[in-house]
């Protein structure tokens, strides 16, 4: 009797098991024979790479994603809303500039200022800007230190909308050094709603990955040596970084300068002395839960220099660096918690 029992029993489960293995089966022909798109160009005056694995092209998509954080974000487009904000207007804020300017207050308040973008006025310039300026004498700059703070701008509800306050009509905001970094994470977000999982989105240098890549491995993102390389046409890499299901972003001070007088002037400006930063960090590499915020550490760290970075580090577990400096015989070093 128990083992008639036990006869149908298995006859009963026998479907369920042929549609398990029929299942599993399918699911690994069509992870197999589903293609990676990719897609490469130009935005925000810079390039961009997608690789993704769908069936469908999703280019279209992805490319309104990043018009938006145009329209929105961006000090080059006259028409965007920090545009707006930059000539003394006060439009409603959308919820893409209210999300990005709580990371970027935020970002500032942990790295006591060091992250700032109230710093485009210094940024100009010094000429890195997206206006050409003359090298600033000392009264200028103490002149456009007075225009430069992030506590001296705040977003407030005012009639039911969300708007920005400046203390003074000259501030202005600049989202570059953490835009690039949003855009990538608006692409992800994009692939995420198509139900993509395994993707890498890079724009500008600035990296988000998922899942894997076609050889069903962890992505692996190169990292390169810092020289005096304006051109970019050397592009040895330090290392190469395996990474998932992140946001990778880099900063450094050996593409963007210029030499006037003998001296070398780097694009990352301390938004505290006004002038170029000058020390022995050459680059940071952070790798964060979304790009925006590891965007904004690198900048962060290439302002703060070695010390600092690595003393907020241990603050903040959630954050990872790669960080490359120069030491006391001019020798690259490294000093990272990701690869230990």
């Amino acid at each position: 009797m128990t083992n008639n029992k036990q006869h149908r029993r298995l006859i009963w489960q026998l479907p369920f098991l042929v549609l398990l293995i029929v299942g599993t089966i399918l699911i690994v022909r069509q992870n197999a024979t589903t293609p990676y798109q990719h897609h490469e160009g130009m935005v925000f005056g810079t390039t961009y790479h997608f690789t993704y694995k769908s069936n469908d092209d999703l280019h279209q998509e992805m490319m309104a994603a990043l018009q938006e954080v145009d329209r929105t974000l961006s000090a080059f487009n006259p028409e965007s809303m920090v545009s707006a904000v930059n000539q003394g207007k006060q439009p409603a804020l959308n919820g893409m500039f209210r999300e990005l300017y709580t990371l970027a207050r935020q970002v500032s308040e942990e790295t006591d200022g060091a992250f700032d973008i109230t710093v485009a006025p210094l940024v100009n310039a010094w000429g890195f800007g997206f206006r050409q300026g003359q090298m600033p004498g000392e009264k200028q700059l103490d002149s456009l230190r007075q225009l430069v703070g992030y506590q001296k701008v705040e977003m407030k509800q005012l009639e039911g909308q969300y708007q920005i306050v400046k203390q003074a009509p000259g501030i202005m905001l600049d989202f570059s050094a953490i835009a690039k970094g949003y855009g990538s994470d608006r692409v992800a977000d994009c692939l995420r709603r198509h139900g993509v999982t395994d993707f890498m989105v890079e724009i500008g240098g600035e990296i988000v990955v998922s899942g894997k890549n076609s050889k069903q491995e962890k992505w692996r993102i190169g990292v390169t040596k810092p020289a005096d390389d304006s051109l970019a046409v050397n592009e040895e890499l330090q290392t190469i970084l395996p990474l998932t299901d992140a946001g990778m972003a880099t900063s450094g001070n050996y593409r963007n300068f210029y030499y006037q007088g003998g001296k070398k002037y780097a694009h990352t400006i301390d938004p505290l002395s006004g002038r170029p930063v000058q020390h022995s960090l050459l680059s940071a590499t952070v790798v964060a839960a979304n790009c925006a915020t590891a965007d904004a550490y690198a900048t962060a760290f290439m302002v703060m220099g070695m010390e600092k970075a690595k003393a907020l580090l241990k603050r903040h577990s959630e954050l990872k660096a790669y960080l490359i400096y120069a030491d006391d015989k001019g020798q690259l070093q490294v000093w990272d918690n990701l690869t230990k």
